[in-house]
């Protein structure tokens, strides 16, 4: 159930992301909730293995190339999901970075509480 709920807030996300960036168009809420399932997936599968192939670069780049991985998996799921259309890197990369913000505010507040 959690998943769901976070799969629907992430989508949530995604619309409201692409109604802020001109760079970025997602045709409806059925095309953000697929956008949401790739990213979920991309984020599972490929990016780990991105990111052990790339552990030099990231050094060597302060951490800065995660922002370039992370734009790299905006794209992949631009080629991916039909109804989601990212015009470039830069757009790519500041949608990464405003569904990273998004989704830190949405872990905050979806966490269960500890017992005191």
């Amino acid at each position: 159930m959690r998943i769901l709920v976070n799969i629907i807030l992430i989508a949530f996300a995604v619309m409201v992301t692409a109604s802020i960036l001109p760079g970025v168009e997602v045709s409806g809420f059925r095309a953000s909730v697929v956008v949401a399932v790739v990213l979920a997936l991309i984020n599972a599968l490929i990016k780990p293995v991105l990111v052990i192939l790339t552990i030099p670069i990231t050094i060597v780049s302060l951490g800065l190339f995660l922002l370039v991985i992370n734009a790299g998996m905006v794209m992949l799921a631009d080629f991916v999901v039909d109804g989601f259309e990212v015009n470039g890197f830069w757009w790519a990369l500041a949608f990464s970075l405003i569904m990273s913000l998004t989704q830190s505010v949405f872990g905050l507040s979806t966490k269960p509480e500890k017992p005191v």
